[in-house]
């Protein structure tokens, strides 16, 4: 009897503690959907972070109240920090259930004996309920504390609760969580942290203002210390040794502003993330910044400059600096000129020569006329305002000589031209109503430094262009800008100056490195791109607002820049030899006719060049617009004289004999060795008179003659006139045009000191006559 009224006392113990648990259980369900946990990082956000590919911050855009919180995942922390953190707060972390209720009644204890909170007794997980749900330090206060901590343990994990911590933790000043304080004190990402450091961050919250090791290291030292001595039987004695005699030292905190402009525009397309990654090379990047900002300090007062470095393999950015100075708002500093539209002067020229040699119309060497020539009315002139003469393809390149490449525009076409860049991958943008025409190789229509620097990437690429990409995950985006053998040529040209610059070591200076400028109109913009096996630089120089910047023009002033990121960049030139594609070969050919040696007679090559070809090919000299026709003189020789003559003017017997057809534009600048294959002048009775049909002469002074100056003049002086010629006359003065005039005008031409003048009168019909006076 007495046993089972025990059962049934047991059983209603059991019934009521079961309903009690019940009650406290709806009670707690009850209560926790009333008083929800408040959810982390709404009330206060991270901060965006953008990073370089390392992890270095780039910069960072704080919440709405300025507070620096980076968010930091646990396995991103060192060890050493965490366990700091969980020795000196609260070693019961891992198995209490929110509160510690021992260290509660000896922190009551010690309120009563003394009258005042000696020690909170808080957890972990008290203190992460705080920094979500900030109280009062009150009783009532302390209360709501430890409710909420038990939530906080029903609804998250413990390493949950220790990634609130180490990401919501005040750190002193705008700083919040390990990662910001970690990188703002010591300049280093929480996963690697000394003894020393990882003690001296962990005590930190406990007064964030009154330790923070910038402003107070003593305090901070002292703070470490106790951290330290607290951890004795958790870390070896040596460690603690070494640590409490490392000194206390902490930079000064500041906001990080690497690659900025990257950053906002990164930031911009964030998506709702957090953290953002970038390809960015933070050392890399510090270094082009400082360049940029010494370089910027020799340009005049409103100049700004922008540089771009990608890496040829994956096409990833390793730096990119929008303006020269972020804080120089005189220099427009806000606005990026990595993807400003501007005009890219000469820095198209390549990828014509590139195309051209693709359709088979020219190689490396092809005879081009660089000399004042009319292209329906288009009249280019060069950036030195004189001419050469008779250039080849890689002289006209690597000195980028306008004329020249307007003269392969015109055979290749300038829809076609742009056509072809746009399936590259590089955008041109023309004014309003503009359509392609010819001035687009010389800046007549808008790129970015962006667009141009992905494009020249195709040289070391086998051609293949794409656009730089500024995050890892972001996806490889390549065009085919020209062929394999195209890009080897147009590489070698620029880095060696071609065959016959390899063989004089034109651009020694430079081996390794193949590259190019470009000047807009007016020196609105300077530009400098280099190429090499692993790198594409980029660089531009001028005023934001487009103003002219007189002066300043891609050789003096972007190629040093250019040139000195190229010194900083690792393993960027690699002295090894490149072996040329299979299609690519050399051969000896032949001016003025442009076929290979030993595929014509030798009488009709009178100047060899050692060339580049694709495919095998040696295309013909392009037509000359003036004469027309076959490129070849057929004549008769009398074989006595040796002299010109026909039927009509000798009984002697004749020969035939044939002379290449140099194109008339460029008969005034041929030197002796151009005409060594000429026709012998014509026999007695047999040249037409002078001054006959169909020729011009100068007249007012002939060759020979000397011209003092007059009695109180500054310089001799001599007025020339011209017969025979057709609508406009070019006058030369010793290979460099002096000017145009109508042919009944003449011309003045002034000798500043004495010495012999060669002087060329030229019209539009290719014709001339050559005078040389000697200026004493």
């Amino acid at each position: 009897m007495r046993r089972l009224l025990v059962r049934a006392r047991a059983s209603r113990a059991l019934r009521i503690g079961a309903s009690v648990g019940v009650v406290i259980g709806l009670f707690a369900i009850a209560a926790d959907r009333l008083y929800p946990l408040p959810t982390p990082g709404r009330s206060a956000p991270f901060s965006l972070i953008v990073t370089a590919r390392d992890g270095t911050p780039l910069r960072a855009f704080p919440d709405k109240l300025y507070i620096w919180r980076n968010p930091v995942a646990l396995t991103q922390v060192s060890p050493l920090y965490v366990e700091a953190v969980i020795g000196y707060e609260d070693r019961a972390f891992w198995w209490h259930p929110g509160i510690n209720p021992f260290a509660l009644v000896r922190a009551g204890a010690q309120w009563i004996r003394h009258g005042h909170i000696v020690s909170g007794g808080s957890t972990i997980t008290m203190q992460v309920a705080r920094m979500i749900d900030p109280t009062p330090h009150t009783m009532a206060g302390k209360l709501h504390q430890i409710l909420r901590a038990l939530q906080l343990e029903a609804h998250f994990s413990k390493r949950e609760i220790l990634s609130l911590y180490l990401n919501y933790a005040p750190m002193g000043g705008v700083l919040e969580g390990v990662d910001a304080a970690s990188r703002a004190y010591i300049g280093k990402p929480p996963s690697n942290m000394s003894h020393a450091e990882a003690a001296m961050l962990a005590v930190l919250p406990q007064a964030p203002s009154l330790l923070r090791p910038d402003r107070y290291p003593e305090r901070a030292r002292q703070a470490r210390d106790k951290v330290l001595h607290r951890m004795a039987d958790r870390w070896p004695a040596p460690d603690i040794a070494d640590a409490l005699t490392e000194p206390v030292y902490a930079q000064t905190i500041r906001e990080p502003m690497l690659a900025p402009l990257l950053a906002e525009r990164l930031r911009r397309g964030a998506r709702g993330k957090l953290r953002v990654t970038s390809t960015i090379d933070a050392d890399l990047q510090s270094t082009v910044e400082a360049l940029l900002l010494e370089r910027v300090r020799t340009l005049p007062r409103h100049a700004s400059s922008a540089a771009l470095v990608i890496d040829n393999a994956t096409l990833e950015v390793r730096a990119y600096a929008g303006s020269a100075d972020f804080s120089d708002l005189e220099r427009a500093s806000h606005v990026d000129m990595v993807r400003a539209w501007r005009s890219p002067g000469s820095t198209l020229k390549p990828f014509l020569y590139g195309f051209a040699l693709d359709a088979g119309i020219i190689d490396s060497e092809s005879l081009l006329n660089d000399v004042p020539q009319s292209f329906g009315g288009y009249q280019p002139g060069n950036f030195q305002q004189s001419f050469s003469g008779a250039v080849s393809v890689s002289e006209a390149l690597t000195r980028s000589l306008n004329v020249p490449a307007v003269q392969v525009l015109d055979q290749y076409g300038p829809d076609r031209f742009v056509g072809k860049l746009r399936q590259g991958g590089l955008k041109l943008r023309f004014p309003r109503g503009a359509t392609p025409n010819l001035a687009v190789i010389l800046g007549g229509a808008d790129t970015t430094l962006e667009n141009l620097v992905g494009a020249y990437a195709s040289l070391a690429r086998g051609g293949m262009a794409g656009s730089p990409r500024l995050t890892p995950d972001a996806p490889l985006d390549e065009h085919r800008m020209m062929s394999a053998g195209a890009a080897y040529i147009v590489r070698d040209i620029l880095e060696t100056g071609g065959p016959l610059g390899r063989a004089i070591g034109e651009r020694g200076t430079s081996r390794g490195i193949a590259w190019k400028t470009g000047t807009s109109f007016g020196f609105r913009d300077a530009w400098s791109i280099g190429v090499t096996d692993r790198y594409t630089v980029g660089v531009w120089i001028g005023r934001p607002d487009g103003t002219p910047n007189p002066g300043y023009f891609g050789a003096n002033a972007a190629t040093p820049l250019m040139m000195s990121i190229f010194s900083t960049l690792p393993d960027a030139v690699v002295t090894s030899h490149r072996a040329p594609p299979p299609d690519v070969t050399q051969a000896q050919i032949c001016w003025p006719l442009g076929n290979v040696v030993g595929a014509q007679p030798d009488a009709l090559c009178a100047v060899q060049r050692r060339a580049w070809l694709l495919a095998g090919v040696a295309p013909p000299t392009f037509p000359d617009p003036v004469r027309g026709g076959e490129p070849i003189l057929r004549y008769t020789i009398d074989t006595v004289t040796g002299l010109r003559a026909t039927s009509d003017c000798t009984d002697h017997p004749l020969r035939q004999a044939e002379s290449p057809l140099w194109p008339v534009a460029l008969e005034p600048w041929l030197d002796e060795r151009s005409r060594r294959l000429d026709p012998p002048r014509w026999a007695p009775g047999c040249a037409p008179p002078a001054g006959g049909a169909g020729r011009l002469a100068i007249t007012g002074a002939s060759s020979g003659e000397v011209v003092r100056s007059a009695y109180g003049a500054a310089a001799p002086q001599v007025h020339l006139g011209v017969i025979g010629a057709r609508g406009v006359v070019g006058w030369l003065v010793n290979g460099t045009l002096a000017g145009r005039a109508a042919a009944a005008s003449g011309w003045t031409v002034q000798f500043p000191k004495p010495g012999e003048y060669a002087i060329t009168a030229f019209d539009e019909s290719g014709r001339y006559d050559r005078v040389t006076i000697e200026a004493r």
